[in-house]
């Protein structure tokens, strides 16, 4: 199965794997799945890190890109159709980032795996990572 990771599980998996639930840490954990992590959370993470919110042990480009070949999970390009689908969702939820999660989960057709329960509001399908 092909998992949309969001960008809290992603990095719990990395730096503190017991927050996730064991659900999530089934899927996280089953060789069969695809894991994804969208450049949506890349951009997040990113942003965060410049604003000193988000502290890492190096520079974004590097720690998520070398973390994501260690681990072979796939990112997951932002496309155009990704991007305006946005415009389409109703207004549960005022992140813009979960937002593209949630279009790029509803236009791939894959299941979301977050910790944010607002997120069950939409049209999408979840997996609780908690």
């Amino acid at each position: 199965m092909r998992i949309l990771l969001d960008t809290h599980v992603w990095l719990w998996s990395l730096t503190a794997p017991e927050k996730l639930g064991v659900e999530a840490r089934a899927l996280l954990s089953d060789p069969s799945n695809t894991l994804l992590l969208s450049a949506a959370s890349a951009w997040e993470m990113a942003i965060k890190y410049a604003l000193g919110r988000l502290p890492l042990p190096e520079p974004p480009e590097r720690f998520v890109s070398d973390r994501l070949v260690r681990d072979g999970v796939q990112a997951l390009p932002v496309d155009l159709k990704h991007a305006l689908h946005v415009a389409t969702l109703p207004d549960h939820h005022r992140d813009p980032f979960d937002r593209l999660l949630v279009a790029q989960s509803q236009i791939e057709d894959l299941p979301l795996l977050t910790p944010d329960e607002q997120l069950a509001a939409y049209d999408v399908r979840i997996a609780r990572a908690v």
